[in-house]
């Protein structure tokens, strides 16, 4: 498994909810504990406006599943506090995941019951990873999500993360990580640059000159730090006299003046001008200050080279989860023959029965159709591409999912469905699913 130097993952079996472990205890008792089933993730429905989702944290889960061990603390603390029985530990003390995970990877497109994830393995297996499956999928693709569609409005502008700050601590690494999946350049959380490889940025905040008597010698001072390539902030006091101050000072060859306040388009547009007037030509302009993807596409006329996005972004831009669900589908009968079981509460139903799905293609490469086979495997004429890839095999993780191999093959395959979808790319549609689903029974 690849994964940075320096950082030890934490172990993840209590990332759970208690009912996980008494539905365990309860089917150990049974006897149907080691049933043969297929449990699957899948979101029943898309935020409203959203045409599509696109998956990540599968990289995140699949070395979390690894680590999902329990060890004498996790078993003690059990065992204190009464949550199973003595036979229940006996089985936790020995578990470890053995059975087989196949899903969309990370970067791909889905849509409303596509089965993101599919986890085959006795009941007892699969059951109890419920809740940290959810958690990472459902937070890692709603951030996945968001960032495509900031990506797509950016067009061929770069978009920088920089939302640690309006999140919890953990969830702003993985944040950055689903964030650099769905296109984004760089992140400034220095943390899932560590972990996942990701190339950090940021230079300076308005308390940097504030410190300083005056812009100048604040500006003096980072441009002596950093070189006269460094970004400076010019929004503190008085933008058009800063912009003059730091050309002064770093001449032709300052590397952006970032703005973070007021009317951005507007200010964009002279401070552009300003620059060019004065000679600096190749001087960029960063632009930050809640943008979202709306906020982004408002932005296209305007002279900006780059957004740095935060609280939109790490909130899901108004759908902060995927609200994926995780549903036993088949298991064995009492002679060991699958059979389909589902949910049927109102508007809670789910189809039973092992998936497979495939992208329809036509001969210009465009998506027209995903195809859910239940039971089987869809035909593939030749211009298809099957979706389930197979990510454990036996208990074993299978290479290139992890690490920061893993973020650059999603990041891969997201600029790849990108371009199966155009009609998502052109601008920010709302209404249904970019394409429909077509389930083909046995």
């Amino acid at each position: 498994m690849s994964t940075s130097a320096g950082w030890d993952r934490p172990r993840t079996s209590l990332y759970t909810d208690h009912y996980e472990l008494t539905m365990l205890q309860g089917a150990l008792h049974s006897g149907a504990a080691h049933r043969k089933s297929v449990f699957e993730a899948f979101a029943r429905r898309l935020p409203d406006g959203r045409r599509y989702g696109i998956v990540a944290g599968t990289g995140r889960l699949l070395e979390g599943i690894a680590d999902f061990r329990f060890g004498d603390a996790e078993l003690e603390y059990l065992r204190r506090t009464g949550v199973v029985n003595e036979e229940t530990l006996d089985y936790l003390a020995g578990y470890s995941f053995s059975g087989d995970v196949w899903g969309y990877p990370e970067g791909e497109a889905y849509f409303p019951n596509s089965p993101i994830l599919i986890v085959e393995s006795t009941f007892a297996e699969a059951c109890i990873l419920e809740t940290y499956l959810l958690s990472v999928l459902n937070h890692d693709s709603a951030i996945a999500s968001a960032a495509s569609r900031m990506i797509t409005a950016a067009g061929s502008r770069p978009c920088i993360e920089m939302g640690s700050r309006r999140t919890h601590e953990e969830s702003a690494s993985a944040a950055a990580r689903a964030a650099v999946i769905a296109g984004f350049d760089s992140t400034s959380n220095l943390e899932a640059g560590l972990r996942y490889g990701l190339k950090t940025v940021g230079t300076a905040a308005h308390s940097f000159t504030l410190l300083h008597d005056t812009e100048r010698e604040a500006f003096e001072a980072q441009v002596a730090a950093f070189g006269p390539g460094t970004t400076l902030l010019v929004d503190t006091y008085d933008v058009e006299a800063a912009v003059r101050t730091a050309i002064g000072l770093a001449g032709d060859r300052l590397g952006a003046v970032r703005l973070d306040s007021g009317d951005l388009v507007a200010q964009a547009q002279w401070v552009r001008q300003l620059l060019d007037e004065l000679g600096n030509h190749h001087t960029k302009i960063v632009v930050t200050s809640d943008l979202d993807e709306f906020a982004i596409a408002a932005l296209q006329s305007a002279p900006v080279d780059s957004y740095g996005v935060g609280t939109s972004l790490v909130t899901g831009s108004g759908a902060p989860t995927a609200s994926m669900v995780y549903k036993l589908v088949s298991r064995t009968d009492d002679a060991g023959e699958f059979i389909p079981v589902a949910k049927t509460a109102k508007n809670k139903t789910s189809k039973g029965g092992r998936k497979y799905a495939l992208r329809k293609l036509n001969e210009r490469g465009t998506a027209t159709q995903e195809i859910v086979g239940i039971g089987h495997r869809p035909e593939d004429d030749g211009n298809d591409r099957p979706l389930l890839q197979h990510f454990i095999k036996n208990g074993e993780l299978l290479p290139g999912w992890t690490g920061p191999e893993g973020v650059l093959r999603a990041r891969r395959r997201h600029a790849e469905t990108m371009r199966e979808l155009p009609s998502v790319v052109n601008r920010l549609q709302r209404g249904e699913p970019a394409i429909p689903t077509i389930y083909q029974e046995d």
